[in-house]
């Protein structure tokens, strides 16, 4: 779902500094994802085809089992897929973390004149030092493109956060999973950065 390609091509170039012995394979492959050192899923678009997509691929397992034992980035609906619930359509998740998914209160953002989907670059405010953020300053602007927000059931979840009308949660990060709301392949050097260290994480 999306433009893996941009990602796989942002996470290529990044490997080229920090870690160039790493392979990059876009792939719907269950035994390719199990043979994988760490895991990035992508996603735009609507999350019941989404949940649809990974079901029919037989990925559901996978991705679960990947997000139990490797270092794991979900992106845009990568990480709303996380949660328990989705407003839109009124479809599950994959239930690894507490809390659901909502989309933006119209009384809100029209009452500020902002249009839903939020599109744009927006300042993320860090909640806590991770090594997600190495060497990306607080406040730094990365790219959004999306109509849902996620809204975890606790605050320990949150590693991020941002505002568009309403404070909303723009990143997570619990023991081996960091998620984010933005697109890193589309934030400049901020995004790129951000690849370069879930690249030599290890959590």
């Amino acid at each position: 779902m999306g433009n893996l390609r941009s990602v796989a091509k942002a996470l290529e170039h990044v490997a080229r500094e920090v870690a160039p012995q790493v392979q990059v394979r876009v792939t719907a492959d269950p035994a390719v994802l199990a043979a994988a050192d760490r895991i990035v899923v992508p996603g735009q678009g609507a999350m019941p085809d989404c949940m649809a997509e990974l079901n029919a691929r037989g990925l559901r397992e996978a991705v679960i089992k990947a997000a139990d034992e490797k270092p794991f980035l979900g992106i845009c609906i990568g990480l709303q897929m996380l949660f328990e619930h989705s407003e839109e359509g009124d479809v599950p998740g994959l239930g690894i973390f507490s809390g659901r998914v909502r989309r933006f209160p119209a009384e809100e953002t029209s009452a500020k004149g902002l249009k839903v989907p939020h599109m744009g670059w927006n300042e993320v405010q860090q909640a806590e030092p991770h090594p997600l953020w190495n060497g990306i300053a607080d406040g730094s602007r990365f790219y959004f493109v999306h109509s849902y927000y996620v809204e975890p059931a606790g605050p320990e979840l949150i590693a991020g956060s941002t505002t568009y009308g309403i404070p909303f949660t723009s990143a997570v990060a619990r023991d081996n999973i960091v998620a984010v709301q933005f697109h890193p392949e589309k934030s400049a050097q901020a995004g790129l950065r951000l690849l370069g260290n879930f690249m030599c994480w290890n959590p």
